[in-house]
């Protein structure tokens, strides 16, 4: 199946559409590396780990791994892995699920949430870090269009 032929114009923005793909690769990217460098220099972390308390406390009463997975959009497999560490240490822990012998909620323990809550202050102060470059402004402006693009995204599905 043929394509029409882009106009001048079309190619332009086209072009300029690629390159803001790449752009934001290029950003999310860095940002992402020195998260992760972060994480394993001061707390021996994983970024994986770290979302996956990050999704346990934002669900005091538990997920399913399929749920986890879904919300980070990894594997279960993944998510087995760093639950059954996590649970090892005392940071999480299974819970069964009443009436379906196959499902457990994973849950964070008390210790889990205050080990939790203290790297997760650090992360953000990290972030404010890393993005101090930008001010309020540029912060509000690329929300909102980092928003109409996640909206048009949504709608495009």
């Amino acid at each position: 199946m043929n394509e029409p032929a882009l106009n001048g114009a079309e190619q332009s923005v086209s072009k300029a559409r690629l390159r803001l793909w790449l752009k934001l690769l290029k950003a999310s990217s860095l940002i992402e590396d020195e998260i992760r460098r972060r994480l394993r220099n001061e707390f021996n972390w994983t970024l994986p780990r770290f979302d996956v308390m990050s999704a346990l406390a934002r669900s005091p009463d538990g997920l399913k791994m399929s749920e986890i997975s879904q919300m980070l959009r990894v594997s279960n497999g993944n998510i087995t892995g760093i639950v059954d560490k996590l649970s090892e240490e005392g940071l999480a822990l299974r819970v069964a699920v009443p009436g379906d012998r196959r499902a457990n909620l994973v849950r964070l323990t008390p210790k889990g949430q205050d080990v939790f809550t203290q790297h997760a202050e650090v992360h953000e102060a990290w972030i404010d870090e890393i993005l101090s470059g930008l001010d309020a402004e540029d912060v509000d402006g690329m929300i909102g269009r980092l928003d109409r693009l996640s909206e048009a995204l949504e709608e495009g599905k």
